[in-house]
């Protein structure tokens, strides 16, 4: 085989090389690319999944807290109505106390 058309072979091999090399490169940022795009909607899904865990987990908190309110007061509730009860009970005695009490005033004012 003559001398140019070996060059021109060595030639052709080297830009078919070229192309190979410049296909598989642009084919590697491709892949690259969607991996980095893939990773960025993962990122997203998790930091939704996350967002969505938090606010669940603070309602759930604000759940209990509503029921631990709603606790706390029915037992107020009740400690009132039995104070309230206890002093009905005692009014006609705490009358008759403060009567006598004025009356003792009264007497011993004259």
């Amino acid at each position: 085989m003559p001398r140019p058309e070996v060059l021109d072979q060595i030639k052709e091999a080297e830009e078919e090389a070229d192309e190979i090399i410049a296909e598989a490169e642009q084919a590697a940022e491709d892949r690259i690319a969607d991996a980095r795009e893939e990773a960025e909607a993962i990122r997203q899904e998790a930091r939704e999944d996350a967002d969505e865990i938090a606010e669940d987990r603070l309602d759930d908190a604000r759940d209990e807290i509503e029921a631990e309110r709603d606790k706390i007061l029915a037992e107020g509730n009740e400690q009132r109505e039995a104070l309230e009860q206890a002093a009905e009970e005692r009014k006609d005695e705490v009358i008759e106390h403060v009567m006598e009490r004025f009356e003792e005033a009264v007497h011993a004012q004259t």
